[in-house]
């Protein structure tokens, strides 16, 4: 080749160089706006150039808890397959337009490791976040912004808490605990007792649902007796716990003590010791008090003074056993539960022996009294019977106010002897 077609060939190879490097350079000037760029290739020996591009971002996926969200994406290349460099991350308030905000925490800048980052301290608010890729000093098209993350850094309201007004045998080792609160919040409860304030006993765990109702149960059957004081924090569907200084609160008292009967007495009102007259008595005496309720369904549960039943209301029948009962009218009481009472002696005489009766029942002494009214029907024994020790033999139905029925129902002797 001569030295003037070498020459000319050298020129045109540095012209077509001169090229590429003006187009890369003219995309550089351009600024991260550019999505393309040239890069040589060979042919035959030949230089030349061919344009590449940066794909658009992938469609981020969005998960929130509490005030910050995950983000998640595919990775993106240029057209040829080249990796990106990093990642770009914004949001936005609405679906489509308004306002782009670049991504703070571990989204703020250009992400290049890894294909997340987590938006941290995120206004309330509902957000739709975008992902742009960039290679070196050229970028991509920014993705199609990801579903609504709805973002709520408000704490829920201390949960409304109702638990029993008592602990007793037959609920302890399941104790039922109810409220409300936001829907789908979760409930964490911690139950203390007298002996260990502040300091957790039993705890349990609840997930409200689509109403904000939520329920549980939790032993407590290692909680010492008296005042028991349940708590519940809520934390909500977005991750945000309630205030723990001040939960949601309520109490019960726990006694699991059956009650016992601890006298049975007789005593003469008639003035015919020794025989069956009106006025006659029968004293039960009580560990504690009863649930009167359970005594007369129509009593409340614990009045504020006595209670009694009228001669017209009950009826009194000793058998020829000389075991003592009652009949109480059920328009009065609809159920009752009095017991029996074994008189140990022998009053009775003839026929069906029955008396209007009189039945009271005193809170504060613990005392149920049965008095015999007028004799209805039957005749009394004309022997004198001498003191003995007499015997009560509670009903089933009976229970004390924390709803403990009696554990014994088998007949329990008096201390003390005594007739009518």
């Amino acid at each position: 080749m001569s030295r003037r077609n070498s020459r000319e060939a050298r020129s045109r190879a540095r012209s077509r160089i001169a090229v590429i490097l003006a187009g890369a350079a003219l995309l550089s000037w351009a600024g991260p706006g550019a999505n393309a760029y040239w890069k040589a290739v060979s042919n035959g020996g030949s230089a030349s150039s061919a344009a590449d591009a940066v794909a658009a971002g992938a469609t981020p996926t969005a998960t929130v808890s509490a005030g910050n969200v995950m983000l998640g994406w595919k990775a993106t290349a240029t057209l040829a397959g080249r990796p990106v460099s990093g990642y770009t991350v914004a949001r936005y308030a609405s679906a489509s337009g308004g306002t782009k905000v670049a991504a703070g925490g571990t989204c703020a800048g250009t992400v290049t490791t890894g294909l997340g980052c987590t938006d941290q301290g995120v206004p309330t608010g509902t957000w739709y976040y975008t992902v742009t890729p960039v290679l070196a000093q050229w970028q991509g098209t920014e993705s199609v912004r990801s579903s609504a993350a709805a973002v709520d850094t408000t704490p829920p309201a201390a949960p409304s808490v109702a638990a029993p007004a008592y602990v007793n045998i037959g609920n302890v080792s399941a104790v039922p605990v109810s409220g409300t609160t936001e829907p789908g919040a979760s409930i964490a409860l911690a139950v203390t007792d007298a002996g260990a304030a502040h300091t957790v006993n039993a705890t349990a765990t609840a997930t409200a649902n689509g109403s904000g109702a939520w329920n549980t149960t939790v032993n407590l059957s290692s909680l010492d007796a008296g005042t028991i004081t349940y708590r519940a924090v809520a934390t909500d569907t977005a991750g945000n716990q309630g205030n723990t200084a001040t939960p949601g609160t309520a109490a019960s008292v726990k006694d699991v003590t059956a009650p016992t009967v601890s006298g049975v007495l007789l005593a003469d009102g008639g003035g015919r010791n020794g025989k069956l007259d009106p006025n006659d008595k029968a004293t039960i005496t009580f560990s504690e008090r009863l649930d009167a309720s359970t005594i007369c369904s129509n009593w409340a549960a614990d009045p504020s003074g006595t209670l009694a039943l009228s001669a017209d209301q009950a009826t009194v029948n000793i058998s020829s056993g000389n075991i003592l009962s009652v009949a109480v009218d059920s328009l009065v009481c609809p159920t009752s539960s009095i017991g029996t009472v074994s008189l140990g002696g022998s009053y009775y005489g003839s026929g069906t022996l029955s008396y209007k009766g009189i039945i009271s029942w005193d809170r504060s002494a613990n005392t149920l009294t049965i008095t015999l009214g007028a004799l209805i029907s039957g005749s009394v024994g004309n022997g004198t019977e001498q003191s003995a020790f007499p015997s009560y033999t509670p009903a089933t139905g009976m229970r004390d106010l924390a709803g403990n029925p009696f554990a014994n129902t088998s007949p329990v002797p008096g201390s003390t002897k005594s007739r009518f």
